[in-house]
């Protein structure tokens, strides 16, 4: 094993909470000093914009990054969702989060090793890569050779993640509440309740195992696509084993030709409407890196099945409506579906109803149309987020809906941004006609 280091995960539930008291500690002090320095100079600062500034957000994203677990998860979330609403300056720091987090120093490693596998472990292998090919929120993936011949990729989760899940949560949403990035008003408890529920999931490696076998039968035989295998030897509650698929990033091919841009965002929207309508099983995080390329084979490699879920009985037709009434050009059946999904509140004013029925236009424009849509074209992008933003920051719309239609919109919306990445150009009759063929264009 390589011994090059690492930083070392706190693990106890107690230094995880100091943790993060003190970097809400640290930035009361900062605010503080902040704010009587503006009032000095006359001004009448509001506390929003004493808390979001770029030395508070590098200092609250270093400190999710050296904690990893869910703390860092819901700071990912936050970059994701959020960073389009904050100041460049801010998006900059926290886009930190989406990159690979420090991994645990050897020692730590050794130490969960140890604990899955026995000590002595290393003398099952041929060579194992103590330096991981990934890091992420939860665990980290290193590439190993077994004494037997297998190539694998083990993921092996930071100590300690499962059992801080519940006060990470907590701590960072108080966190977010203090910034003003959450609106006071706003009942969250639900969300907060699922979040915690999906990451308790994303933890349980055997669980993913169990959801990785499940879309590996249902792909099966698909040429266009494959599932890594896990390894059962291997496996158990903090290390996830799984045959090594050699590929590169899916982003890789934005530079590819055209034809083969266009393929793979096809392929990958025809899979989403399947695990929508046929499978009822769908892997909910949008990341980039959860979608692979294999060059030689021409295959989409899928992975990272911890946040794999299935819907409540009444969510495929229910978004179904949604999509047939947007296309069909039939706008108060269309409110009236997307209320009956949780979307939006009931109860619209006036006002509101033009203003959602106008994004809705903007949004559904290409499907009526139908044919090739171009991915690549920016100003609908713009022009779509401004105006959801602008809807967004109203606070008689501020509303949550049900978690699972949350996951949904965040699964469709990363992959409109991957086409959109690849610039892909995509014939949607053909990819939404199977699930969609009964709709009337108006």
């Amino acid at each position: 094993m390589d011994e090059r280091e690492g930083k070392a995960v706190p693990a106890g539930r107690v230094r995880r909470m100091m943790a993060l008291g003190g970097l809400a500690t640290g930035i009361g002090g900062r605010v503080l000093a902040e704010g009587a320095l503006r009032l000095a100079q006359g001004e009448r600062p509001r506390l929003g914009d004493l808390i979001l500034t770029p030395a508070n957000a590098r200092r609250v994203t270093d400190q999710l990054a050296q904690l990893r677990g869910a703390a860092m998860k819901v700071g990912q979330l936050l970059s994701m969702d959020a960073g389009e609403m904050l100041p460049s300056e801010l998006s900059a720091i926290l886009a930190r989060l989406r990159a690979d987090a420090e991994p645990m120093p050897p020692v730590q490693l050794r130490r969960v090793l140890d604990r899955a596998w026995g000590v002595g472990w290393l003398s099952r292998f041929r060579r194992f890569d103590v330096r991981p090919v990934a890091s992420a929120s939860i665990g980290q993936v290193h590439r190993a050779q077994t004494k037997d011949g297998r190539d694998l990729a083990i993921k092996v989760q930071y100590p300690g993640v499962r059992a801080s899940i519940d006060s990470d949560v907590d701590n960072v949403a108080a966190l977010l509440r203090l910034s003003g990035l959450v609106p006071g008003r706003l009942d969250v408890g639900p969300l907060l309740a699922e979040a915690k529920r999906q990451l308790h999931e994303e933890a349980d490696y055997r669980r993913e195992a169990a959801q990785m076998r499940r879309f590996g039968a249902l792909l099966d035989g698909r040429p266009g696509f494959v599932v890594p295998v896990p390894q059962n030897d291997l496996s158990g509650d903090d290390v996830l084993a799984m045959d090594y698929l050699d590929s590169q990033p899916i982003e890789s091919l934005e530079n590819a030709e055209q034809s083969l841009r266009d393929r793979v965002a096809a392929r990958l929207i025809g899979l989403v409407l399947e695990e929508v309508f046929v499978f009822n099983l769908m892997q909910t995080d949008p990341n980039f890196a959860n979608f692979r390329w294999q060059a030689e084979t021409g295959r989409i490699v899928l992975l990272d099945f911890g946040a794999a879920r299935s819907f409540s009985p009444g969510l495929a037709p229910r978004l179904r409506a949604v999509v047939q009434t947007g296309i069909a050009g039939e706008p108060e059946a269309m409110l009236r579906a997307m209320v009956e999904m949780g979307y939006l509140p009931d109860g619209l004013t006036d006002g509101h109803r033009r203003a959602v029925l106008e994004l809705a236009e903007l949004a559904f424009g290409p499907l009526r149309k139908g044919g090739i849509f171009d991915f690549g074209q920016r100003d609908l992008v713009m022009e779509l987020r401004d105006r959801a933003m602008a809807l967004g920051m109203d606070p008689d719309l501020w509303h949550v809906p049900p978690p699972e239609v949350l996951f949904l919109h965040r699964k469709f919306g990363g992959l409109y941004l991957l086409a959109s990445r690849l610039r892909a150009r995509v014939d949607l009759d053909a990819v939404m006609g199977p699930y969609f063929a009964d709709c009337s264009r108006a």
